[in-house]
């Protein structure tokens, strides 16, 4: 018998951690492992990204706060399906380890994947108590980052040995350069030929601050008027920034400079409709949609936040700026604005990395030997 992992989410819609996940079922060897997902709250129809008809999705409906009575849901449930492994994600699911112990899973991975507002930076005394008492149950932890990596070992006080660093692998045919015109996108007349499209595509929740990016697109328009014909603004997602971003684009006069369209599934060809991506993070693991944009063959102007310094080479694929700093944003884009050879060469450099260190391949294996080896110490 295939041996099933049961990966357990928070809730499984729009999101770099559930793209990963998408990626890692979609290209991982069916006689290889057997998944499902079990979302503690629920799921989108994001989920029909998973091309795998065998894969099924469990929702617990967990009710906001600390919920109870989710435990015993969760616990007949794994004693149902009765999976080999379980793989937790994030401080949301971790509590989880908890039950897959109690309900007899030998093998249980935790994977961290990046913070929220709450605990910016994996500090906050409450849940570095509960990630330490969780520890003994934790088989082997994987994280998105370096930065993540160092954490755990040296904040959560895991065995380094049971650690592995695995980096987000991008689907290359699907985020490729574009070849002959760009593709018209947004309202009619938004784009008729020669415009600098600004563009960023994300959860627009308040980790990853895209007032930020709007500030500084107005502050470019601004400051730089001659530019107004030729610069346009588009953020593709949805969350609760996204009516603070179109407020200001508003009071600044400045709606028909932008699209924000809220969530799309053409988001590949999207991004071939831009000039440089921008990721105005407060915090981040690794981010799926930087490593998308370099395949895309875009700059990247990210924050200096997690991971991004892991992917963004400075002055090679892309700028690094501070967090919240609309300033030091605006005179980032600007740069690239003014100089188009600047702009080709890092987004050329930015394709020709993820060719060579970011393959599914690679990150499909990498969780597969992680899968191998805690099984192996299970049994």
């Amino acid at each position: 018998m295939v041996p099933l992992v049961a990966h357990i989410v928070h809730h499984f819609g729009v999101g770099g951690l559930e793209n990963g996940l998408v990626n890692l079922i979609n290209h991982m060897p069916p006689r290889r492992y057997r998944h499902a997902i079990v979302c503690l709250q629920g799921y989108t129809d994001f989920r029909r990204r998973i091309d795998r008809q065998e894969v099924r999705f469990h929702a617990l409906g967990k009710r906001p706060g600390q919920d109870f009575a989710l435990f015993p849901r969760l616990w007949r449930l794994l004693r149902q399906m009765r999976p080999d492994i379980v793989h937790t994600r994030n401080l949301s699911a971790l509590e989880a380890q908890f039950v897959a112990a109690s309900a007899g899973v030998g093998a249980r991975v935790h994977g961290e994947h990046g913070r929220d507002m709450f605990d910016l930076h994996g500090q906050r005394l409450k849940y570095r108590l509960l990630r330490k008492f969780a520890r003994p149950f934790v088989h082997h932890y994987t994280a998105v980052s370096r930065d993540l990596e160092k954490w755990l070992i040296n904040t959560v006080g895991a065995d380094p040995s049971r650690v592995t660093q695995i980096y987000n692998g991008v689907d290359r045919l699907r985020f490729r350069p574009p070849s002959g015109e760009r593709k018209a996108i947004g309202p009619p007349g938004f784009l008729r030929g020669g415009e600098f499209v600004i563009g960023s595509v994300g959860r627009m929740a308040e980790v990853k601050d895209y007032p930020t990016l709007v500030r500084a697109f107005l502050g470019l328009i601004e400051n730089a008027p001659e530019a107004r014909k030729r610069l346009r603004l588009v953020i593709i997602g949805d969350g609760t920034s996204r009516q603070t971003c179109l407020d200001l684009l508003q009071g600044a006069g400045a709606l028909d400079l932008a699209w924000l369209p809220g969530e799309r599934e053409d988001i590949p060809e999207l991004m071939r409709a831009m000039d440089v991506f921008v990721l105005p993070s407060l915090g981040e693991g690794i981010s799926n949609t930087i490593l998308e944009a370099m395949s895309t063959g875009l700059p990247i102007v990210a924050t200096r936040v997690g991971g991004n310094s892991e992917l963004v080479r400075e002055g090679e694929t892309g700028t690094l700026i501070p967090p919240a700093d609309a300033a030091s944003m605006a005179r980032a884009l600007l740069a690239y604005l003014s100089d188009e050879a600047r702009t080709l060469g890092h987004g050329r450099a930015g394709r020709k990395t993820i060719e060579t260190e970011f393959s599914i391949e690679g990150m499909v294996e990498a969780y597969g030997k992680v899968y191998d080896q805690t099984l192996a110490r299970a049994r």
